[in-house]
């Protein structure tokens, strides 16, 4: 079973642009990392996508291989492929902690988010995020509060799970 990311926490970006990854993060970065193991540097991809991209979705080894079997399995030169292509293996950078555990996030990506003092970072399941926090909190928190409002006082957000076949 593959191990999730959870929880968000806001970080500093120091001069230089790195900046830490939450604890809780980096051992599911090191558990999906296939050759990880203490002392070594754990790798991850940071895909930053298209200009209209307002984050950067951060995966493991192991969620990006599984993102690059899909699209190994859609048709060569279609342009649904050429799409996927260009944001999962052309708006990507494939990058490593370092020992205190911090990425460094180029200047490029730093001025595409605006990046300057401070990161936030979310998790989403198979991967988490990295945001501008004011981007987020503008965005990303007003659309779920739109949502919620337009819901029932009672509503129970578990109402929107599929349900599991009994074997799982």
């Amino acid at each position: 079973m593959v191990r999730r990311f959870r929880g968000e926490g806001h970080q500093k970006v120091d001069a230089k642009g790195r900046v830490s990854i939450p604890a809780l993060f980096r051992r599911v970065i090191e558990k999906g990392d296939p050759e990880w193991s203490d002392g070594k540097r754990a790798n991850l991809v940071i895909v930053y996508g298209p200009a209209a991209q307002k984050r950067f979705d951060c995966f493991t080894i192991d969620a990006i291989e599984r993102i690059d079997r899909r699209i190994d399995r859609m048709k060569k030169g279609s342009p649904e492929r050429k799409l996927l292509e260009r944001i999962y293996h052309g708006h990507a950078l494939p990058t490593q902690l370092d020992d205190d555990g911090r990425i460094l996030l180029p200047q490029k990506l730093r001025e595409k988010l605006g990046l300057e003092g401070g990161a936030f970072f979310i998790a989403a399941g198979d991967h988490f995020e990295i945001w501008k926090p004011e981007t987020y909190e503008a965005e990303e928190l007003a659309k779920a509060d739109e949502y919620l409002a337009e819901q029932d006082p009672d509503f129970d957000p578990n109402t929107l799970l599929p349900d599991l076949p009994d074997d799982e």
